[in-house]
């Protein structure tokens, strides 16, 4: 965790001066009018509280928010930095039109006609199907909610989707699957009272850094951190146990270590016979996964197994949490199962300390897919195909059911259906899938052959460059909304500034292209707490309720944790507390997972596995990151984590650069020799565009179920360059 500067000067020592403290006549120390505004970081799930100072209409820095629970004041390197994207000479500051030899200035009224003019040729003359929605997992609840809405009720697409798709959906389907409901059963609060942590796939020291303090409070006090992970990360330095995975083989690995735990009689039957269902089936199942022959589809030691299971059974209280890690995979909901079947067979839940949870990458990465704009999922939650469910949200929004599409295609999917002809028109809204979707070749392809793409951004990103009309929209800190936190808490996000320029703010667009294609009368909004009440009103009595939440109400409380059903209630911090869960039947499920190998596994001419994910000083695909100079700084490439007895064997030196083949492509990149990295793996962060792309030779392949890409791992070969 960063340390925050204390004065000013060290603030401009550390991260140079505000653009708008440079004027020509030299350095003004302090602009005058300045204020605290109280808000959230715009990065990871966790949404730490801060202060953004602001005067003379521009954020100039940030202040400690202590008052704020989770994070008390603390901050991590991007949260520190943050401000520094306001003023950035990228920000686009009115919409621009492609024209032949590149793009040029519109005025809103030539922009967002040409936008509605081109979803009405496209549809009239494809189908409605024919043009597709995409939104991110950073939007708003209130954006979220509406460009759903919008999608359904103005363009009634069925292919609507999000770029949480790449991130989280995997555990959100094994949530619903398990215990009926997609949220982190704990609140953070949890983590220092367990005597047992363990950390799946998740690299919080540099990912989430504020929840490593949780972490560490808990070891403080006694608790044993056991960290899975195919990379001995930060967090994994520091634990009592660590288990160097093979990549995909986290299901393998937690069949045997529930097999051990069922062996030496550590489960709890008594809470297996009264809250859930299917345990008979999975213990036949996880039999054969004894010690010896775990280690060896795992690669993980035996006796680090039988270890695992021991602190597990031993702690009076342990929660379990994971990240992409678990869930990039083709196996990704299995994976996610078979954890979930290890707290439950334990009756680890429901409970202060036990637990588990799944830690939200992106900024509203819980949120964002909670009310709508999920391919298969309505406001609350609500399942697209259920039926009681598309009538329920029907009548809300004032639509005949048979209106309503069913559901549509996932993100991946949409590109795959642009590629073949089969989708001819986008509108996207903050999301970058150039950098972010594997194969990057048919992500290009796919762009390049739309008879109509519009982008809503506040930078021109890489994907944004290959739109036809680009409409300058708003960044977090210039709107009013609310975000849904990793752990369930719904807080407020309070604007700072007016969007600069010609900018507007997102939501104002959206309610302008549906008044423009015919359906003002079913978007009247005024500002975005209109927004907010509409989706609370939605989502009431549905699977993820908000009913009895208020700005006013959030505001008082710091924050509300879902459900929420009635003004009167306090919130739910603490899911299935009593053991009953929200399954029709009350009980958990458990689910039989068998170990299956990945999409693509390694073979004789593609020897290693290639796994990829973060570095703390970036986020996703940086496209705001990658311009905020000190962060940029701190990593500004990406590289080749090797283990110094591959290299050798290999041939390679440090800092040499490297050749990195799939069946995708190849990439170059200078190696970076670390004891950190199993021996048959290599590693590189994400977050760089173009040729310095990892994600130009990642794998497609998806989950069945969740949809989400292999990102984890893919077979390459590795030679010196």
């Amino acid at each position: 965790m960063a340390t925050l500067p204390t004065s000013e000067d060290e603030l401009i020592a550390r991260f140079g001066p505000h653009p708008m403290y440079e004027p020509a006549g030299g350095f003004a120390r302090r602009p005058a009018a300045e204020r605290l505004v109280k808000t959230h970081c715009c990065f990871c799930g966790v949404q730490c509280g801060i202060q953004l100072k602001v005067a003379d209409g521009h954020v100039i820095g940030f202040e400690p928010w202590e008052e704020f629970p989770v994070n008390r004041g603390k901050l991590c390197s991007k949260g520190v930095a943050r401000y520094l994207q306001n003023d950035h000479p990228d920000r686009l500051l009115h919409p621009l039109r492609r024209t032949e030899s590149g793009f040029r200035r519109a005025s809103w009224d030539e922009a967002l006609g040409l936008v509605v003019e081109r979803i009405r040729s496209i549809q009239q003359r494809h189908g409605r199907d024919a043009f597709a929605v995409l939104g991110g997992a950073s939007l708003t609840n209130e954006k979220a909610y509406l460009l759903g809405k919008l999608a359904r009720i103005a363009l009634r697409t069925a292919n609507i989707d999000y770029n949480g798709r790449l991130c989280m959906v995997s555990a959100a389907a094994a949530n619903k699957m398990a215990f009926g409901v997609d949220r982190a059963a704990n609140p953070w609060s949890d983590i220092p009272l367990a005597k047992c942590v363990m950390l799946v796939g998740t690299n919080v020291g540099e990912c989430f850094p504020i929840l490593t303090d949780y972490v560490w409070r808990a070891r403080d006090t006694g608790a044993k951190v056991v960290v899975v992970d195919p990379r001995l990360t930060p967090i994994a330095r520091t634990a009592d146990l660590f288990l160097p995975v093979k990549p995909g083989r986290d299901s393998a690995l937690f069949a045997g270590i529930l097999a051990d735990l069922v062996r030496r009689g550590a489960i709890d039957r008594e809470f297996i016979h009264a809250h859930t269902v299917g345990f008979e089936a999975v213990r036949e199942a996880v039999a054969k996964y004894t010690p010896l022959h775990t280690e060896a589809l795992t690669g993980v030691p035996a006796a680090s197994i039988v270890r695992a299971a021991e602190l597990w059974a031993e702690a009076p209280t342990s929660m379990l949490l994971h990240a992409r890690g678990l869930e990039h995979h083709t196996k990704g909901v299995e994976n996610v199962l078979s954890t979930i079947n290890l707290v439950l067979a334990t009756g680890r839940i429901g409970k202060p300390g036990c637990g588990y949870g799944t830690i939200t990458g992106q900024g509203n990465g819980q949120g964002g897919r909670e009310h709508g704009q999920r391919c298969n999922q309505l406001p609350g939650g609500r399942d697209i195909e259920n039926p009681a469910h598309r009538a329920e949200v029907a009548r809300f929004w004032g639509v005949t059911e048979t209106e309503l599409p069913r559901a549509g295609l996932s993100a991946v999917e949409i590109f795959d259906a642009i590629e073949r002809g089969e989708i001819k028109g986008l509108l996207s809204l903050s999301i970058n899938p150039m950098v972010s979707l594997p194969d990057a070749a048919k992500t290009r392809r796919a762009l390049e052959r739309l008879e109509f793409f519009g982008a809503i951004d506040f930078f021109l990103s890489e994907t944004a460059r290959h739109a036809d009309v680009v409409l300058a929209g708003s960044l977090q800190e210039e709107d009013e909304g609310t975000i849904t936190t990793g752990e369930g808490r719904v807080v407020r996000l309070r604007r700072s500034v007016e969007p600069p320029g010609d900018a507007r703010v997102d939501w104002r667009i959206l309610v302008e292209l549906a008044a423009r294609l015919g359906f003002a009368d079913k978007f009247r909004y005024t500002c975005a707490e209109d927004l907010f009440r509409e989706l609370c009103a939605a989502s009431s009595g549905g699977p993820i309720d908000y009913g009895g939440m208020s700005y006013e109400k959030i505001e008082k409380n710091l924050g509300v944790f879902w459900p929420c059903p009635k003004p009167e209630h306090p919130g739910t911090p603490r899911l299935f507390e009593g053991g009953r869960f929200a399954h029709a039947d009350g009980r958990a499920r458990f689910h039989v997972v068998d170990y299956r190998p990945p999409a693509e596994d390694v073979d004789r001419d593609y020897p290693l596995f290639l796994t990829t994910g973060r570095v703390v000083s970036q986020y996703l695909s940086g496209n705001q990151t990658r311009r905020i100079g000190p962060l940029l700084d701190q990593a500004p490439e990406p590289y080749v984590e090797i283990h110094p007895q591959l290299a050798e064997a290999l041939g390679i030196a440090a800092g040499q650069m490297v050749r990195l083949a799939t069946r995708r492509g190849e990439l170059r990149l200078p190696a970076l020799l670390t004891r950190a990295i199993r021996p048959d793996t290599v590693f590189v962060p994400y977050h760089w565009a173009g040729r310095l792309s990892v994600n130009r030779i990642t794998h497609r392949a998806l989950d069945p179920i969740s949809k989400i890409p292999e990102f984890k791992v893919c077979a390459v070969r590795v030679e010196a360059s």
